[in-house]
């Protein structure tokens, strides 16, 4: 249970025909890119409760104090409807049934967006698959963000999902700001912490020959410091020794760096010609739309349901398959000889987000007419 002192209001102003929805998180960039960047959309978030031990001055929304059932009884006349997205990772499904059961009380409604049928941060399918059998039967309403995502859905719940685009991740005046020039072809793979879900060292080994053989083509590859601190819990040190080796045999870039805020990551971003997902598993990226506003190419492995996001390549990867080296090979051959331009339009990028605004506040008002 969380103390009493993280049961602080989130304070969501009220007024007539305002919405307000205790969204789980708010803060994070895809929620507030829910609402209407133009004009308020009669919806109000709640902002994310301090979590105990998080700094004051902190953006820090993990782990959701919404998410205990103690925080809901204390604020229940604070908000209207329930908006899950992310962050139950640490929830047990009898938690999880017991918020349900709590909102039921109040007669708060439920919508839950699934953004991961697979969590990408589990190597074990079944704690995220347990608390998807509590969550998608139990919502209210459902959105997910693509045709794919909602047809596995129905398929294993017999639930329907509305599916609404990823909305914009980077924002103006960058969304709208020409490309940087740079010299050569420059293929990106970003290791991050080495999530359960990154096949780097297969995909590493072919993209190092398939790079390899382009004229002024480099394979820069980063890597959070993490993965080489003997403290960390992504310490990784025989991962960490082969990039090493590679790089001092100049086969590849190695940056080693802490977690990019966001103006580095889109400089970062805007420096490649085409950025690789490692992926054996998963289900949406975020990154994905990023690349798509920055207008770098992204290759993305048939697993999941990344293709049906943005224009990309794909390559052959999942679990199921493993790592099909010619398609990868392909994709960045195709991203090398036609160095496609599939960045989005801003206008469009910022119309699109309207729709996605309106979209949640139909569902909300319907829920509670």
């Amino acid at each position: 249970m969380i103390r009493p002192s993280s049961l602080a209001s989130p304070h969501a102003p009220a007024g007539p025909g305002v919405i307000r929805v205790a969204s789980v998180p708010s803060g994070h960039v895809y929620v507030r890119h829910c609402a209407d960047g133009r004009q308020p959309d009669g919806v109000v978030r709640l902002a994310d409760p301090r979590p105990n031990g998080a700094p004051s001055d902190s953006r820090q929304w993990w782990p959701p104090v919404m998410l205990d059932p103690a925080w809901v009884r204390a604020h229940h006349t604070e908000f209207d409807l329930f908006h899950l997205h992310f962050g139950f990772d640490a929830q047990t499904p009898a938690q999880l049934a017991e918020l349900v059961r709590t909102l039921k009380e109040f007669r708060k409604p439920l919508v839950y967006t699934v953004h991961d049928l697979r969590n990408p941060h589990q190597a074990d399918p079944a704690p995220h698959d347990a608390a998807l059998d509590v969550l998608i039967p139990a919502a209210d309403h459902l959105f997910t963000l693509t045709p794919g995502a909602a047809g596995e859905i129905a398929r294993r719940w017999n639930r329907h999902a509305t599916v609404v685009p990823h909305p914009h991740v980077v924002e103006e005046p960058r969304l709208s700001a020409p490309r940087p020039e740079h010299e050569g072809f420059r293929v990106g793979l970003h290791a991050k912490s080495l999530r359960p879900n990154m096949a780097l060292l297969p995909v590493l080994e072919v993209l190092t020959a398939a790079v390899g053989e382009l004229p002024d083509a480099v394979l820069q590859v980063n890597l959070h410091r993490e993965a080489a601190d003997p403290g960390a819990h992504a310490h990784a040190p025989e991962v960490v020794a082969e990039l090493r080796a590679l790089a001092a045999a100049g086969r590849i870039v190695l940056r080693e760096h802490d977690y990019f805020d966001d103006d580095q990551l889109w400089d970062y971003l805007s420096s490649l010609d085409l950025s690789v997902l490692p992926y054996a598993f998963g289900t949406h990226s975020g990154w994905l739309e990023a690349c798509h506003d920055l207008g770098t190419a992204v290759a993305v492995p048939t697993c999941g349901y990344y293709a049906e996001q943005r224009a990309c390549l794909r390559y052959g990867l999942s679990l199921a398959d493993g790592l099909h080296a010619g398609s990868l090979r392909a994709a960045v051959r195709e991203a090398y000889r036609t160095r496609p331009q599939w960045r989005a339009d801003a206008a469009d990028r910022t119309a699109e987000r309207a729709r996605v605004a309106e979209a949640h506040r139909a569902v909300y008002q319907e829920l509670l007419a």
